[in-house]
């Protein structure tokens, strides 16, 4: 996956005014566009079309404080159709427009070429196990909300908050598999799984994939095939945050899976009253790497 990551970033580098074929390069690396793009953001901490952006900007910047161009051909040459769309790109990334940075020489936000190393850590194991599982369905109360990396999400937090307290028992009383009890459950996460990026958020529980489901409730199918399930505690929701970076940075990266197309979802084990602590698993879709 190092190998992988680092051939992608020589792939930008190559083709930065281009469209990257990040399929292609995924299938002669053994792998998959979705895992490798999700890899890449969780390592990169941004996602693959950001870092694209940054260092076409980066490089553009060049060109643009030389002078001797006009700005049209420059936007033309970095894969821009005009000048307006290169402005706004180039503000997004210098804070100022090409005309004030030709005629100041400032200011510049570079983003270097990265490399990614692989690094000795995981001196603490992580507690996972490896399970197959049919189909089965989740089933609950369904939003979109943004993805927030780190902290507790306002949005979703007021999702929960909106259903009525009688309803949590209901659901929980309508849990009839793995995994069991009250979930977490998120789906529909971008490839590039950018911070402020919109997912399904669904508040519910799992049940056979036959089972059925009363009307009120949204569903969310997961289909037959392996899970990685990694347990967590400690204070909540760091604990389970932390968890999930470790996934892409340690677990990942050390034994031979991938992620797969799929939901995302956390049961929660044990909790204390406030919620301040929790027992947790992070169940994520997988295949053979």
């Amino acid at each position: 996956m190092i190998a992988a990551l680092n051939k992608l970033v020589d792939l930008v580098e190559e083709h930065l005014a281009e469209e990257l074929d990040v399929r292609a390069l995924a299938r002669r690396s053994g792998t998959t566009e979705y895992h490798l793009r999700r890899m890449f953001s969780s390592l990169a901490g941004m996602p693959l079309s950001e870092y694209v952006r940054r260092r076409r900007m980066t490089v553009a910047a060049a060109d643009v404080v030389r002078g001797g161009e006009d700005l049209l051909g420059i936007a033309v040459r970095h894969g821009y159709g005009s000048a307006e769309a290169f402005g706004r790109a180039f503000r997004a990334v210098h804070g100022a427009a090409p005309g004030e940075v030709r005629r100041d020489g400032g200011p510049l936000r570079t983003q270097p070429q990265l490399r990614f190393r692989l690094s000795v850590e995981g001196s603490t194991p992580m507690d996972t196990r490896i399970t197959d599982r049919p189909a089965f369905r989740l089933i609950g109360h369904a939003a979109r909300v943004p993805l927030i990396h780190e902290g507790v999400n306002p949005h979703i937090q007021r999702h929960i908050g909106s259903l009525p307290m009688e309803e949590h028992g209901r659901l929980k009383a309508l849990s009839a598999t793995e995994p069991q009890g009250l979930l977490q459950v998120t789906d529909d996460v971008a490839q590039d799984a950018a911070e402020g990026s919109e997912l399904t958020y669904l508040h519910g529980v799992a049940v056979p994939a036959d089972a059925p489901v009363p009307e009120d409730l949204d569903v969310v199918e997961a289909p037959a095939g392996t899970w990685a399930v990694f347990r967590s505690a400690g204070p909540h929701p760091q604990a389970l945050q932390n968890t999930w970076a470790a996934t892409a940075t340690e677990w990942f990266p050390s034994n031979p899976w991938r992620l797969r197309p799929g939901p995302s979802v956390v049961a929660v084990l044990e909790r204390a009253d406030d919620f301040s602590t929790a027992t947790c698993e992070l169940w994520l879709p997988v295949e053979p790497a």
